[in-house]
């Protein structure tokens, strides 16, 4: 997700002085139901010059190293798998004759262990609903104080598991999970605490929730080397202390409102000038009038050096330059801004970008939950698959740190049509490299792939911000991933169909995802495509319109 950036802050007293001026930027709303929940009552938002540079650095690195720490630690769910099965997490699952043989691990193992990674990797997608909410409404310290709650009950849950009388493993992973959005969404609004600077903080903790998976590979890793005696209880009663670090944070550093947007400290500006041309409509006497003006006009010039300040001095204009490229390039920007949410939906730029990531989150995560045993299966070389699945260990947080300045530049200079042609092109060589049982083709399908995965969910939330607008971006890119989740159950019914139907070969439910995949994406891109021309000839349309309605030069002189 990106948070909306704002524009010039030129001529600040020439539109303070316009009753009727509108806003050029608006804050982009985390809440998915917007006025669908009573509406929050009316509290100052804070802007981040009046708070200490120090303090605001130190709230940014804070956020970026608990994030690092517990943003997406369930998607290092394949470092942590072979923990589990070597510490007999739900070994009981085998059967006896499974158990006689020492097989390494069995069907209802497998099922069941993947079982628990799916439920985590659905409640953290649809868990944006929630989050979304409590954050507009409540602010960022109380989700953060939920979230530090929910991955410290995670802990003690996961860490006793083995002692208690129910299925504690999926809890305890589950609440992990779902205090993943909530530690990492409300992060999001320090980009406003350096708004030139807004980009930079985005991809660094977009960077930190990607190494986050990494926390279950430095775990495996002391596992091993320690011959099996640094035991999931010892780790997971440790790491109690990443919750409290971030409980500590929310309630002594962190802010309790997020920090307003620039394009929301040139409203209030905007607001005093309107309050000003109002109270020049009333019979005032000239002293009280004078006074009044010399603090209006105070009020407006200190917000306006602030706001320079926090920019740069010419930070505004090259911002909405740079905002006005990116919108120009697109070739979709605007396409639904300003209808109403319910009719987004219904339309085809919904649905099928909706389908689509329905299709590649499943992909996605079935990939994570069983990669070794797919290569195990395809190259019929169980050490061979365990050096991929190391592989992609550690070649997962490293690719998404890599991948963000790529990502950003191709979001930011081409055309929506050739992000998702490129989405669509790397989603079947992807699939397309898993069918082929080869050494090769595993480390050419995990290289390709821990850059697929974070350019493909940030050009989903690129689409849905550039089609849909920032007006209902939290209802509608939160209906698009709430889909992508509760519909990745279906991968419990892969793995069944896998181990059941095809006797462990992998290759027909990938080459079943790889067509639907294929399918619907050409679908997607067709349709962008043609709506792209469509856009582009109204636009020329209308040039020519208005050059007709420009007199020549010669006919100037001829009058």
């Amino acid at each position: 997700m990106s948070l909306v950036r704002v524009t010039s802050i030129d001529s600040f007293s020439d539109r303070a002085t316009s009753p009727t001026s509108e806003p050029r930027d608006r804050k982009l709303s985390f809440n998915p139901v917007g006025e669908w929940v009573p509406p929050r009552p009316q509290e100052e938002l804070v802007g981040a010059f009046e708070v200490s540079k120090t303090k605001r650095l130190l709230q940014v690195w804070v956020a970026v190293i608990y994030c690092l720490l517990a943003a997406g630690i369930v998607f290092g769910y394949a470092a942590l798998k072979p923990v589990l099965i070597s510490e007999g997490v739900y070994r009981d699952r085998c059967t006896p004759e499974e158990r006689e043989k020492h097989a390494r691990t069995c069907y209802g193992q497998e099922l069941r262990l993947n079982l628990m990674f799916t439920i985590a990797a659905v409640a953290s997608n649809v868990c944006a609903l929630p989050v979304g909410t409590i954050l507009d409404r409540y602010g960022p310290r109380i989700a953060g104080i939920i979230g530090g709650l929910l991955v410290a009950l995670g802990c003690i849950t996961f860490a006793f598991a083995s002692d208690l009388p129910f299925d504690a493993y999926i809890s305890g992973y589950l609440f992990l999970s779902l205090g993943g959005p909530f530690v990492f969404i409300p992060a999001y609004q320090l980009s406003n605490a350096f708004p030139a600077h807004s980009g930079a903080i985005l991809a660094v903790l977009t960077g930190a929730f990607d190494s986050s998976s990494a926390i279950f590979l430095i775990y495996r890793l002391i596992y091993q080397q320690s011959h099996g005696h640094y035991k999931l209880k010892t780790f997971f009663l440790i790491y109690l202390i990443v919750p409290t670090i971030i409980l500590l944070a929310q309630i002594f550093l962190m802010p309790a409102e997020s920090y307003k947007t620039v394009g929301e400290m040139i409203q209030e500006v905007e607001d005093d000038g309107g309050e000003f041309h109002r109270f020049n409509e009333e019979p005032y006497s000239d002293a009280h009038r004078d006074h009044v003006h010399e603090e209006r006009f105070g009020h407006i010039d200190d917000v306006a050096t602030e706001i320079t300040e926090l920019l740069g001095s010419r930070g505004g204009s090259r911002h909405a330059r740079k905002e006005e490229h990116k919108r120009a390039i697109s070739g979709v920007w605007g396409v639904l801004h300003g209808r109403p949410a319910w009719d987004q939906i219904r339309s085809p730029w919904f649905v099928l970008i909706a389908l689509f990531t329905v299709i590649q989150m499943t992909r996605i995560n079935y990939f994570v939950a069983t990669i070794r045993y797919q290569y195990e299966h395809l190259l019929g070389d169980y050490d061979q698959a365990v050096r991929i699945n190391s592989f992609f260990d550690v070649a997962l947080p490293v690719g998404g740190i890599i991948a963000i300045p790529f990502i950003g530049y191709i979001l930011d200079h081409t055309s929506t049509l050739f992000v998702l042609s490129i989405l669509i092109t790397t989603a079947t060589t992807i699939g397309v490299l898993g069918l082929l049982p080869y050494a090769w083709a595993g480390y050419a399908n995990v290289v390709l792939f821990v850059f697929y995965r974070p350019f493909y969910y940030t050009a989903v939330s690129d689409y849905s911000a550039k089609v849909f607008g920032f007006a209902t971006f939290g209802k509608v890119y939160g209906l698009i991933m709430c889909f992508g989740g509760l519909l990745n159950f279906s991968q419990y019914g892969l793995d069944a169909l896998t181990h059941l139907a095809f006797r462990n070969n992998p290759i027909p439910v990938n080459l079943i995802l790889l067509v639907i995949a294929l399918i619907v994406g050409v679908t997607l891109v067709g349709y962008v495509w043609r709506n792209t021309l469509s856009i582009k000839r109204g636009l020329l349309e209308e040039e020519a319109e208005d050059a007709r309605e420009v007199l020549m030069p010669a006919a100037t002189d001829t009058l």
